[in-house]
């Protein structure tokens, strides 16, 4: 199963993120990282498992990075049934109730074309004294063995 892990990102921290999860799931898979702004919505694949890593902008908004693949998800509204998908979001609790926000849209974009949303919402608080790409890495080590989905017999 490939691993195909999209950043959003205003500043280059998600892209930072996403390496730094890739180079965990390294070890077990072969991830593949892209750029949302770069990447076609007709290539999302039912049969790979998708990382996306968002932060937020402005006042709970998307960043730049991330309108691109929105605003195609959007105009496609393509049927995402069988995609699994895992999410780490970056924020700061300084601003409350968007705290976040950027990642929570993308979630819900794809949850809503039905797509199925696994593991724990990583949330990195840029208040905190922990680095994003450290708290990505543990996450990314929790992630890994939901990736491959469980055979039923």
């Amino acid at each position: 199963m490939s691993v195909v892990i999209l950043y959003g990102t205003e500043t280059g921290n998600c892209e930072l993120v996403a390496d730094a999860i890739a180079d965990v799931l390294a070890a077990e898979h072969d991830p593949s990282i892209y750029d949302m702004s770069e990447f076609a919505v007709e290539d999302l694949d039912p049969a790979d498992f998708l990382i996306a890593v968002c932060s937020t902008y402005g006042e709970g908004e998307l960043p730049t990075g991330a309108e691109p693949f929105a605003d195609e998800l959007d105009e496609v509204n393509p049927d995402l049934t069988g995609l699994r998908f895992a999410l780490f979001g970056l924020g700061d609790t300084v601003y409350g109730e968007t705290f976040n926000r950027g990642g929570e849209i993308i979630a819900s974009m794809l949850v809503s074309r039905g797509a199925t949303q696994v593991g724990e919402h990583a949330r990195h608080d840029n208040s905190s004294a922990i680095k994003p790409a450290k708290l990505a890495e543990e996450w990314a080590r929790g992630i890994s063995g939901l990736i491959d989905p469980v055979s039923v017999s």
